[in-house]
C-alpha cells in the first residue's frame, strides 16, 4: 500500500527564552503518525489561503490537533472568562481546510480541538466552559500540571456506539480516555453523528457521514498509542488516506 502523506496543524507561540515566534506541534501526533505507517507534514498556521488550498490537494489526510480555544463569535458563542489561547490565523486555516476536507472526501482526523473546529466548520457550536454549561458534567480538564501524568492519566469512560465506523475500527464498546479540555460540542453540525459519549452525555466523538473516513474525538490518542484499540484508530486513518 503507498505511504499517506499526513499534513498535521500547528500552532504558533513563542519559546523560551529567546521567546522567538514559532510554529509548535508536539511530537506525540508526529509519532503516531508515523508509528501507523505514514509520513507527517507539518501545516503552518501562517499560510496564505491560496498555499493551503495548494498544499491541501498534495496531502492524502489531514489531522486537526489539540490546543487553544476557537474565538467564540466563530460560532456565536457564549463568552466566558476561561476562553483562552485565541489564535485567528489558526482558526482561519483550519476552518477552511475542515470544510475542504469533508467537501472532497479527503480523510481527517480531529482530536479534542480539532473535534472541535470540525464542527465549528460545518455549522455547529460548543460550550465555551463545560463546568459551568453542561448540567451534571464529570472531570473533563485533569487538574495539576500540565505534563506527561495529566496527558496519560485515564479520566473517564467513554461509550461507543454499536455498529458505528468508530466501533468497527476500536473493537471495543467501552473506552478508558483522557481528558485534557473546558470546551465540548454543544449542538452537533449536520451531517455528523455522534458516535461516543462520556458518562454524562458529552459527545465524544462523531462521524462524517457519507464520507470516507472523517473522524473526531474529544480525547487525546496521541498520548495513549499503548493501547491497542488507540493504535487501530491511527492506522484506520492512516490506510484511509493511503486508499483515498
Amino acid at each position: 500500500m503507498p505511504t499517506s502523506i499526513i499534513g498535521i496543524t500547528t500552532r504558533t507561540a513563542p519559546v523560551p527564552p529567546s521567546s522567538l515566534s514559532s510554529a509548535m506541534l508536539q511530537m506525540s501526533y508526529i509519532n503516531a503518525i508515523l508509528q501507523a505507517g505514514g509520513v507527517p507534514v507539518l501545516i503552518p498556521s501562517a499560510l496564505t489561503e491560496n498555499g493551503w488550498k495548494q498544499l491541501f490537494k498534495r496531502l492524502d489526510g489531514i489531522l486537526f490537533t489539540g490546543g487553544g480555544d476557537i474565538a467564540t463569535e466563530l460560532f456565536h458563542g457564549e463568552p466566558h472568562p476561561a476562553v483562552y489561547g485565541i489564535d485567528a490565523p489558526r482558526d482561519e486555516i483550519e476552518l477552511g481546510l475542515a470544510r475542504v476536507a469533508a467537501e472532497e472526501g479527503k480523510p481527517f482526523l480531529g482530536i479534542c480541538r480539532g473535534l472541535q473546529i470540525a464542527n465549528v466548520a460545518l455549522g455547529g457550536t460548543l460550550y465555551t466552559h463545560i463546568p459551568d454549561q453542561h448540567p451534571n458534567a464529570v472531570l473533563h480538564e485533569y487538574p495539576g500540571e500540565d505534563g506527561i501524568e495529566a496527558r496519560t492519566a485515564l479520566v473517564h469512560l467513554v461509550r461507543i456506539e454499536e455498529g458505528s465506523q468508530m466501533s468497527k475500527i476500536l473493537a471495543e464498546p467501552i473506552l478508558q480516555v483522557n481528558s485534557l479540555h473546558h470546551q465540548g460540542i454543544k449542538d452537533l453540525a449536520p451531517g455528523f453523528r455522534s458516535v461516543a459519549y462520556a458518562p454524562d452525555g458529552l459527545v465524544e466523538a462523531v462521524e462524517l457521514q457519507e464520507h470516507p473516513f472523517g473522524i473526531a474525538v474529544q480525547w487525546h490518542p496521541e498520548w495513549l498509542t499503548d493501547q491497542e484499540p488507540i493504535r487501530r484508530l491511527f492506522k484506520a486513518f492512516v490506510d484511509a488516506a493511503s486508499a483515498h
